[in-house]
């Protein structure tokens, strides 16, 4: 099999092109198999419900790597779309509009979203106790439930399809509270770092944020609905992607 036609580049994989109407995900040498068959379970989960999702097939070796094949979806990620119309109030609507109904979906079958967090910040602060048990403390005052949180819900995971906006990305998808995976989404588009060499970083930066504002408009929710999850998603996110962190400029 021929891996010439890079088509998407992620922390952990890159995704090619390999003709027939599918694409591989194919993941970095040392990922572990079990997280990459966790996501080929979440991804077998979305096709159950009525949301546009690639269909996916199965878990292909390629040399020590291993990558799930799925579905080529055809259409352009909503996030290429809005970096060339700045249209936020169009990007927003259809963010909440999808996020909606993934949202309603209940399910008991999946890891729960305070496990998630509480791994990652467990890995962030072994070196600290006290703040430790101090976050720990927070975390459990969390509400619990069941519904399904995509845990990577942002422009760059839907793509504008022939049939309507669909959702990738499954590795992090699991069980809890609406305003988790809202508060996540404000995370990922408004506080992940913009690095500071980039040009026009000061509009990059103001984008971002007018962008979230505007989604949890589209939402009806309020900042500070998601003020305390906000702050866990923080902690936790410096064992999730620490280097983030190295220099992080927000």
């Amino acid at each position: 099999m021929k891996l010439d036609k890079v088509i998407g580049k992620g922390n952990t994989a890159v995704v090619y092109d390999i003709g027939d109407e599918k694409v591989l995900k194919l993941f970095n040498e040392g990922y572990p198999l079990s997280s990459i068959k966790y996501e080929l379970k979440n991804s077998l989960l979305f096709c159950d419900f009525d949301l546009i999702s690639p269909k996916v097939y199965d878990i292909l070796d390629i040399k020590t790597q291993h990558g799930i094949v799925y579905e080529k979806l055809t259409g352009e990620s909503l996030l290429d779309i809005v970096l060339s119309n700045y249209d936020l109030q169009n990007c927003a609507k259809t963010m909440a509009s999808l996020h909606k109904k993934i949202l309603v979906n209940v399910t008991p079958e999946i890891v729960d979203y305070k496990d998630f967090l509480k791994k990652n910040i467990v890995k962030a602060n072994k070196d600290n106790p006290k703040k430790l048990d101090e976050l720990l403390n927070k975390l459990k005052l969390l509400d619990e439930q069941e519904n399904i949180c995509h845990g990577d819900f942002h422009p760059g995971n839907i793509i504008i399809t022939n049939e309507g906006p669909a959702i990738i990305d499954f590795m992090n998808i699991c069980k809890g509270p609406k305003l988790y995976d809202i508060a996540r989404t404000v995370y990922l588009v408004e506080y992940t770092p913009v690095p500071k060499e980039t040009p026009n970083r000061d509009e990059i930066v103001t984008f971002k944020h007018n962008l979230a504002s505007v989604y949890l408009e589209e939402m009806k929710v309020k900042r500070s609905d998601i003020k305390d999850y906000i702050e866990i998603i923080n902690e936790a996110r410096k064992g999730e992607c620490p280097f983030e962190f190295e220099t992080k400029e927000v």
